[in-house]
């Protein structure tokens, strides 16, 4: 089988990189280089009670899924790329800083309950005002910038084409069928076509309107901060006061806002105000540390907020976007669910087929 897939982030590389274990012929177009778009700008969380909390929706329960296929995911992806990507079962505390924020937590299953103290004694440097938290020991973290790279080294060592600075510009439909993929530089036809582009899924030519993904890009932006000289970073992920802190090796990472301005990515000073003064709210000394870099991403968002995955109502083309926060939480069970739908004609799962808005 012959797949042509648009679209180089965790989502279209996981995808292709499966599609071609099990013997497809994949190409993948990338507009600019792998993996810069949302993947790049992700703090890398695989976060499924920090993501979802108490919710009981085909969404979470895609996640925990996904979240179960991540350690034998990143072992298999370390050995076939020759990439460490970071993986770690690092624990994550979801803070309540008042009793209100408590009580809102009081309907979460699978997490233990701590008190102020119990939590502090997990991050000492969490504020002394703090009502308590809960953990949830199974949350992990990756490093989404070396998975970008592992991940399309992974398929392009299997026999994968990557085909950057080359974008999608238009399908030719025939009897309700995709003939064709045209980008700037050549004509493509295949056996199955998937739009895995992130926030640009919807911008393809040639489609009629019930086939184009509606997916729009949520802006997000995210600051890091490094410690002063002595001071130990935190070792677990963070959640609470409307932002998420996410320890690395030299740095803090804290997001994120949320945006809805078209396809902008610049970086703001009122973003970078925000996410410090709600992070020092957690952590109080972090008012020492300094910012070492601000970026900002594009999340594809959609009207009902779960991905969309599956075939669409053009035959021979598929979906894979809208993940919105949970690109990389959800790209091993993507990968896994694409690679059957293409390939074995499985039923999409109903609550993210595409044409649910058709």
């Amino acid at each position: 089988m012959k797949v042509v897939i648009i679209g180089a982030g965790a989502a279209g590389l996981a995808t292709g990189w499966r599609l071609r274990q099990a013997g497809a012929k994949v190409t993948v177009l990338e507009r600019t280089q792998p993996a810069l778009g949302a993947t790049w700008a992700a703090a890398g969380m695989i976060a499924v009670a920090g993501e979802m909390g108490a919710a009981q929706t085909p969404e979470a329960e895609f996640g925990q899924h996904s979240s179960a296929l991540w350690p034998d995911f990143a072992k298999e992806l370390e050995a076939a790329s020759g990439h460490r990507i970071g993986y770690r079962k690092s624990g994550a505390l979801m803070v309540a800083r008042t009793a209100a924020d408590s009580a809102a937590f009081a309907a979460w299953s699978g997490v233990e309950r701590l008190d102020a103290a119990q939590a502090r004694a997990k991050e000492p440097m969490l504020a002394g005002d703090i009502a308590g938290a809960l953990w949830a020991p199974e949350e992990a973290q990756v490093d989404s910038r070396a998975l970008g790279v592992a991940l399309a080294d992974a398929f392009v060592r299997a026999g994968g084409r990557l085909n950057l600075n080359e974008a999608a510009v238009r399908f030719d439909i025939r009897d309700g069928r995709v003939a064709a993929l045209h980008s700037p530089f050549r004509r493509y036809e295949a056996d199955a076509f998937i739009l895995a582009a992130g926030a640009w899924s919807g911008g393809i030519g040639g489609l009629p309107p019930d086939a184009l993904p509606p997916v729009r890009p949520i802006k997000g932006e995210m600051i890091a901060v490094a410690p002063p000289a002595g001071a130990a970073i935190p070792q677990h992920v963070v959640w609470g006061n409307e932002v998420y802190l996410v320890p690395r090796a030299d740095r803090l990472l804290i997001g994120a806002t949320v945006a809805d301005t078209g396809f902008d990515t610049s970086v703001t000073d009122a973003a970078a105000d925000w996410l410090s003064t709600r992070a020092i709210g957690l952590m109080p000394a972090l008012a020492r540390w300094e910012v070492v870099e601000r970026w900002a991403g594009l999340r594809p968002g959609t009207p009902d907020g779960a991905p969309i995955l599956g075939a669409t109502c053009i035959a021979g083309l598929f979906a894979a976007t809208g993940q919105y926060r949970n690109g990389i939480l959800f790209a091993p069970a993507l990968a896994e669910n694409m690679s059957r739908l293409v390939l074995e004609q499985a039923a999409a799962i109903p609550a993210f087929d595409p044409r649910r808005f058709s």
